[in-house]
């Protein structure tokens, strides 16, 4: 059986000038039974809509703060480092693919960009906007559990289970949630944690990161389910 291609949007290294990639992005979607490659980083309307067509689903990945202009505010000064390429390549890339109606799979920054793409909105520091004693952004080694999230829906289905230890390594979150996605997971903080989109054959995203433990049963299971779905 012909394995299915996946599209992963790169990462962008300013100070190197150069595009690179976390290697469990690709071993996670490599061991559930696909073939990863890494995606230009254009604004190109033409080459992303060919881009979209060509694979069968495509990994959101993590990286720089979303720029707030995506959801009509103002910069703060507690917002990190943006990259308005990858904004507009991947608001452009994502709209492509909602069109198609093929597999979206976003982490970290992927489900706040789908959040923003959507109409939703973020926080631009949780530890300012959103103080709490849950741990959003540990220290490395990254593939060891921070805290606990509740889950539900077609997550819970997917993980047998109602409660999941992740890592977590971000400052930025959902804040007002858009209309077309519904949770799946909250921190005891109540920041979401995982969404989807009901209507969408599969658009599903989390705030940790399998890639850095993809080695666990919990992160291949979530490989699976969306390498699956791009068959």
């Amino acid at each position: 059986m012909t394995k299915a291609m996946i599209g992963i949007v790169p990462l962008w290294d300013h100070a190197k000038d150069s595009l690179w990639m976390v290697p469990g992005y690709m071993d996670g979607i490599r061991q559930a039974g696909a073939i990863p490659v890494m995606l230009p980083l254009t604004d190109d309307p033409a080459i992303i809509r060919e881009i979209s067509e060509h694979f069968e689903g495509f990994l959101f990945t993590g990286g720089h703060d979303v720029s707030p202009n995506l959801y009509g505010e103002r910069e703060s000064v507690k917002c990190g480092e943006t990259c308005p390429r990858r904004d507009l390549m991947e608001t452009m890339l994502f709209r492509e693919v909602l069109d198609a109606d093929k597999p979206a799979f976003g982490i970290c920054r992927g489900i706040q960009l789908f959040n923003a793409v959507l109409g939703g909105t973020l926080y631009q520091d949780i530890p300012s906007e959103l103080p709490s004693g849950i741990c959003h952004s540990q220290k490395p080694p990254y593939d060891r559990p921070a805290h606990t999230v509740s889950i539900k829906g077609p997550l819970r289905d997917l993980l047998g289970k109602d409660e999941v230890s992740v890592n977590s390594y971000h400052h930025q979150g959902i804040k007002r949630i858009a209309p077309q996605l519904t949770p799946t997971a909250d921190a005891q903080d109540g920041l979401v944690e995982a969404v989807y989109m009901p209507e969408r054959r599969f658009v599903q995203a989390v705030q940790w990161h399998p890639e850095f433990a993809f080695s666990s049963i919990d992160s291949q299971k979530l490989f699976s389910a969306f390498v699956n779905a791009c068959i």
